[in-house]
């Protein structure tokens, strides 16, 4: 079903005036999610849950290392094969380029089913360089789930233990949203591979309250719903909108709508980079930063270390959180997966992490801005030239 074809669930009335928020049929209750900040958490809890499997572990993820993360996933990932749990990894091609041939084969001697998503291939016609699998997701059988922005490398452990401690955002899920998302691997999976494979867990299991959307751009249907559902909910907004985002490139329709809530009285603060692993699209990025001061959306610039995170939050009752950033590349080439949450508690608890990571940032300032040199100026403009390449 198209995102037009939405419409408005009328809530319990605990969740007050939740109402205005438009959710599709595919929105389902009794979900139970956790918020889990960096690698730091992220990486205990997966692992946690891998070594609890009985039945499924399937890992769908962009970058895979052969590194100190790595190992420790693939340890795990090993150990549960071999005890006679069924083993899925999917790992993409360009996102994972560096993955020794030989880390992978140790996996699948161990019997863990192994996806190289759009391996580089050029000589092949119609090899799709750009369509990439930027998801990051692991269901364990069919009942837990996590989502966010961590993939798997040691960037995201923190100094103490190695890493570079990368700040992202990821989801714990249970309930009927963690076997959406399984059905989503599987799709993945089928597509690339002509095999199906039987689904374990329950559909309607509740675990919790949230109603949660699990909003995932396909390869070719679908391909706006993400992006849809945000711009609806900043355009529903209130009182105020916060975001973590990672690679920013706002189109027209994005920028409008952040610009209507700020005159309808929202205040808008959104954390960007200050430090970025991919210069270009921050060069682009900032070329809007000028026109979103001048309308009033506040900027506030993480620093130290490379943020990574994908998320928002709305009026202390919508949230946002997954792979998705507002780039071309997402909108159009890539596979991504979001979790579109109706719940205070959680989207409460997503808008204090941001807005204590934004209390820990600088913001940025019109008249400062102005003040930068010409030649940030010129990198700004060539790469905004080549937007539609990130």
């Amino acid at each position: 079903m198209e995102l037009r074809d939405w419409r408005r669930l009328l809530l319990p009335r605990a969740a007050g005036r939740a109402g205005y928020f438009a959710f599709p049929e595919e929105t389902t209750r009794g979900n139970r999610l956790q918020l889990l900040e960096d690698g730091r958490e992220a990486y205990p809890a997966m692992l946690a849950a891998i070594a609890a499997a009985r039945e499924t572990v399937h890992l769908e993820t962009y970058i895979l290392r052969a590194d100190k993360a790595g190992r420790l996933f693939s340890d795990a990932l090993i150990e549960r094969a071999r005890h006679g749990v069924a083993v899925r990894l999917i790992f993409d091609a360009v996102g994972s380029l560096d993955l020794p041939g030989s880390f992978v084969q140790a996996l699948r001697n161990a019997g863990v089913q192994v996806l190289e998503y759009h391996p580089v291939a050029p000589w092949r016609p119609r090899w799709a360089w750009g369509r990439r699998d930027h998801r990051k997701t692991l269901v364990v059988d069919g009942s837990v789930a996590f989502t966010g922005g961590v993939n798997i490398s040691e960037v995201y452990l923190p100094p103490e233990q190695g890493g570079s401690g990368w700040r992202d955002l990821h989801v714990r899920v249970e309930g009927p949203a963690a076997y959406d998302l399984d059905r989503l691997f599987r799709q993945v999976w089928h597509s690339k591979t002509g095999r199906w494979f039987p689904l374990v867990g329950q559909p309607g299991e509740r675990h919790g309250h949230s109603l949660v959307h699990v909003a995932a751009n396909s390869e070719f249907l679908r391909r706006q719903l993400i992006r849809r559902a945000l711009l609806h909910s900043i355009r529903r907004s209130r009182r105020r909108v916060v975001g973590a985002v990672a690679y920013f490139i706002p189109d027209r329709r994005v920028r409008r709508a952040l610009f209507s809530a700020v005159k309808r009285g929202v205040r808008v603060d959104l954390l960007v980079p200050e430090v970025s692993d991919i210069p270009a699209v921050a060069y682009a990025s900032q070329f809007y930063y000028d026109t979103l001061l001048s309308h009033g959306v506040r900027l506030h610039a993480w620093p130290g270390t490379v943020l990574h995170a994908k998320a928002f939050a709305v009026d202390r009752l919508w949230a946002s959180i997954g792979s998705y950033n507002i780039t071309n590349r997402s909108l159009v080439s890539n596979l991504e997966v979001n979790l579109n949450v109706l719940d205070r508690g959680f989207a409460g608890r997503l808008e204090e992490v941001i807005t204590s990571d934004i209390a820990r940032s600088r913001e940025i300032k019109l008249d400062e801005w102005r003040k930068r040199p010409y030649s940030e100026l010129v990198l700004e403009r060539l790469f905004w030239l080549l937007r539609s390449w990130f």
